[in-house]
């Protein structure tokens, strides 16, 4: 088990960071003023995706990818440091086509769709021509249960009928936002009787202007408007073909549970690139802000904060490298303590992003709640973390079910650990 980068991962991330300095940050302050204007994505944002393209930085995630399929088809751990380049400028993944949901839904579509599917959707999701978003959280229940789901999906001669409400779907206002994957519950089968409990849910694919489907609104988060949306939406009725039924009838949870792993380790690496910018941040502003006539670097309290960032950072990237590595085995690793151990990722990078952003915004002072850093715009991101894919709690509990099952298996082995007065008086003796 080495976490070291390959030398072709070490290659594409100092390409990607260059790219990175060179093309896109001194394009940041337009793509800001873009999206305040109203204007996105901003016009340039199509140029530098040729470029991105034409260096080899694309579809860099997906580690299926086939011959003739553009992209670099990395493993999870050689992506992994990857992301953690690219969520430092949280814009910067859609010039590479690495943004979720879309990564999510490639990888949905890889593994399950059908020869037409593929050809009508993963096919320009791979050539960046168009986007999509994940339709599964519902406003009404905790969509954290997916047993609470109320969006039915129903067969109804040659067609599927889908209707329901979901809520806080990225990317579903991006302009070119042209499909939804749409989580649902199986509405009663042919012969009235319901679905078995765990093969209860579905997957289909709706085109977004299909008639019923409605975005109701997008959604601030803690007051920040995200331009390619988090929305509400509506779907009426909404009819398409049976064959927009992706993978199997009752397979959508399994599907689901196979999209999350590479996901978690996307977001948690990105997690980690905002937190190390944080960190930096916060590091050089402790030797230029002066109080009480000494520097913030003199405190002691400061330097602390600076300590335990740098610590946190570092424990939490092990981890996820090490689930990164635990999906690259596939089946040779047992499957539960893959699943627990992305659970447990999802825990620690929110954590993670709201320690370590809230301590730099501390070190800014009143600037680091201004526009005037990315720290603010982090903050927000982290505290939705802890509630995004999932609350804390269910991760946690996931965690827990996990160990608990490991010492169900291996009860009463432990019991030689124990020492009894009994035991201490029969000891034996070492000559």
């Amino acid at each position: 088990m080495d976490f070291a980068l390959s030398p072709r991962a070490r290659d594409l991330q100092q390409r990607l960071d260059a790219f990175v300095l060179r093309y896109l940050l001194p394009h940041n302050a337009a793509w800001h003023r873009a999206v305040q204007d109203g204007v996105f994505p901003p016009p340039f944002l199509d140029d530098l995706k040729v470029l991105a393209r034409e260096e080899g930085l694309w579809n860099l995630f997906l580690p299926g990818l086939r011959p003739d399929e553009p992209g670099t088809c990395l493993s999870n751990l050689d992506y992994a440091p990857l992301a953690q380049s690219m969520g430092r400028l949280p814009w910067a993944s859609e010039v590479f086509n690495c943004s979720a949901p879309d990564t999510g839904n490639m990888e949905l579509l890889h593994r399950f769709a059908s020869d037409a599917q593929r050809a009508q959707w993963l096919h320009p999701l791979l050539h960046g021509e168009i986007r999509s978003a994940f339709a599964m959280s519902e406003p009404d229940v905790a969509s954290s249960d997916p047993t609470n789901l109320q969006t039915t999906v129903r067969r109804e001669g040659d067609a599927l009928v889908v209707s329901g409400r979901k809520w806080f779907i990225t990317g579903a206002a991006h302009p070119h936002c042209r499909l939804l994957i749409v989580m649902c519950r199986n509405a009663v089968t042919e012969d009235g009787s319901a679905d078995d409990t765990h093969r209860r849910h579905s997957m289909v694919l709706v085109p977004l202007d299909t008639p019923g489907v409605q975005v109701l609104r997008n959604i601030p988060v803690l007051h920040h408007h995200a331009p390619e949306g988090h929305c509400e939406i509506l779907l009426q009725n909404v009819r398409v073909p049976q064959t927009s039924l992706l993978g199997a009838w009752g397979a959508g949870f399994a599907m689901a549970q196979a999209r999350l792993g590479p996901g978690r380790v996307h977001h948690c690496m990105r997690t980690i690139g905002q937190c190390e910018l944080a960190l930096q941040l916060a590091a050089e502003r402790t030797l230029e802000r002066q109080m009480f006539g000494r520097y913030e670097s003199d405190f002691s309290n400061v330097q602390d904060w600076l300590a335990e960032s740098r610590i946190e950072i570092d424990q939490a990237r092990l981890l996820v490298l090490h689930t990164a590595w635990l999906l690259d085995q596939g089946e040779s690793v047992d499957i539960a303590t893959t699943r627990a151990q992305v659970a447990a990722i999802k825990v620690v990078a929110a954590r993670l992003q709201s320690r370590v952003v809230d301590r730099a915004m501390q070190v800014f002072g009143a600037m680091g709640l201004s526009p005037d850093t990315p720290l603010a715009q982090f903050w927000s991101w982290g505290r939705a973390l802890h509630l995004m894919d999932g609350p804390d709690e269910v991760h946690l509990r996931s965690v827990a079910r996990h160990e608990i099952a490991q010492a169900r298996g291996r009860m009463g082995t432990s019991a030689a650990w124990f020492t009894t007065p009994e035991q201490m008086q029969a000891t034996p003796r070492i000559r």
